[in-house]
């Protein structure tokens, strides 16, 4: 497979919040042969509807097919692609670290705040602390950290919105039809 032409694209999509319907999604990238860099899954304002934050590194053509096969479900809603220019990206990063001495606990935290992360857990041996931000910012006071000790490290996966009054719209599927969707929920 060629990855000259790749490029991280950030999917929104809007799915009806019922089980199975992820592995629907998932299986959708992998019988295509598509790595999913992150995915971020929730609840929407309705209840009904989960809104699925997809990352995956492939050519504009590749994800192309992606959105129309994923337009083809019937558990899908709405697919919008998020142009990195227009949107905003986030991912929250809990951090556990060694901190046995003041000194290094007083280190930690003045990283935590050139940063803006939170200190959310203090024990006399570890810190841990809760970063919200882009993949750099993480990756770079992950960095900073590895030389105290990082005892342990979860990322959620990026969430997606677009910037501004934009809203995930998809002007594919008719309004009837994601109407009837959310009725059967």
């Amino acid at each position: 497979m060629n990855t000259a032409n790749h490029k991280r694209h950030t999917l929104s999509v809007l799915v009806e919040n019922a089980a199975g319907v992820l592995s629907q999604v998932s299986r959708l990238f992998s019988r295509k042969g598509y790595n999913i860099e992150s995915l971020a899954v929730g609840t929407t304002d309705d209840p009904g509807v989960s809104r699925i934050t997809i990352e995956v590194l492939c050519d504009d053509q590749q994800i192309e097919q992606i959105i129309n096969q994923l337009r083809k479900q019937y558990s899908v809603y709405s697919v919008r692609l998020l142009p990195p220019d227009s949107s905003i990206r986030r991912e929250l990063v809990l951090i556990k670290v060694q901190a046995e001495s003041r000194e290094v606990r007083n280190e930690v935290i003045q990283i935590a705040n050139i940063f803006r992360a939170s200190i959310i857990d203090v024990s006399l041996k570890s810190l841990t602390l809760a970063l919200i931000g882009d993949e750099t910012k993480a990756e770079a006071m992950q960095k900073l950290l590895e030389a105290f000790g990082i005892l342990e490290l979860v990322r959620t996966g990026m969430v997606a919105l677009e910037r501004g009054a934009y809203t995930i719209e998809d002007e594919t599927k008719e309004q009837t039809e994601f109407n009837l969707g959310k009725n059967f929920l």
